[in-house]
């Protein structure tokens, strides 16, 4: 089980990879960027670069945020000005890949193969919208068909006990899109981001962060202390 201990400028995040949510200890913005990674997670480092990236160079162009951790299939939710409000579980693609097969968006899921149901990595300006059924979702990448909704009632896959799993790789089941709790959707993204949208950060599975986000570069990880306790 993944274990997140983030300190953010002072501001204390604390959690692990399961269905409870993260409480935040205080209000300070994460804009002056990552100061400690403590714990010894895979994607950790990952994450705090990726996060210091973009409160350093307002790459969210002032609008609300969130990083979508797939190696440990959770997402956190940030306001435009960087301060960290909340983060849950996700369900996610169920095949390992980061780059979405070409076509994939105009295929019935019957169409799509085993292989083909990834979440793609990388930087997506996502909006509210509708989805079949008239169901309302996030579109984070509309080409390829991915969103972040809540689980669907018609589902076959025991999602919500996968959710509620302390486990990680049981979180891989969707056809793609990012399914998150309804409290964390609704009192989360339909609220900040229903008026203007905002930015949607899926850190990648096997990829370096350098090929997904190419302006990362310009933050080496020398920049983010880490340590091993």
């Amino acid at each position: 089980m993944m274990k997140y201990v983030l300190t953010l400028a002072g501001l204390v995040l604390s959690g692990t990879a399961s269905a409870g949510t993260m409480e935040v200890s205080s209000g300070v913005p994460a804009a002056d960027a990552v100061a400690d990674i403590l714990a010894p997670a895979d994607g950790a480092p990952q994450f705090a670069r990726i996060l210091d990236w973009i409160t350093s160079s307002s790459n969210n162009l002032g609008l609300p945020f969130m990083i979508v951790d797939k190696k440990a299939a959770r997402v956190f939710l940030f306001d435009a000005k960087g301060k960290a409000l909340k983060d849950a579980p996700v369900l996610l693609g169920r095949a390992t890949g980061d780059i979405a097969t070409p076509g994939v968006g105009v295929k019935s899921l019957s169409e799509i193969g085993p292989a083909e149901k990834t979440t793609p990595a990388g930087r997506f300006l996502a909006k509210m919208g509708r989805a079949g059924g008239g169901q309302r979702v996030l579109w984070v990448d509309y080409a390829t068909s991915v969103a972040i909704h809540t689980i669907p009632n018609a589902n076959k896959e025991q999602r919500v006990k996968r959710m509620l799993s302390p486990e990680i790789d049981d979180n891989r089941i969707t056809f793609g899109c990012i399914n998150v709790p309804k409290t964390f959707y609704n009192t989360g993204i339909r609220r900040l981001f229903t008026k203007k949208g905002g930015y949607v950060y899926v850190l990648p599975d096997t990829e370096p962060v350098e090929v997904i986000f190419p302006l990362v570069r310009l933050y080496p990880e020398t920049n983010v202390a880490s340590s091993g306790q």
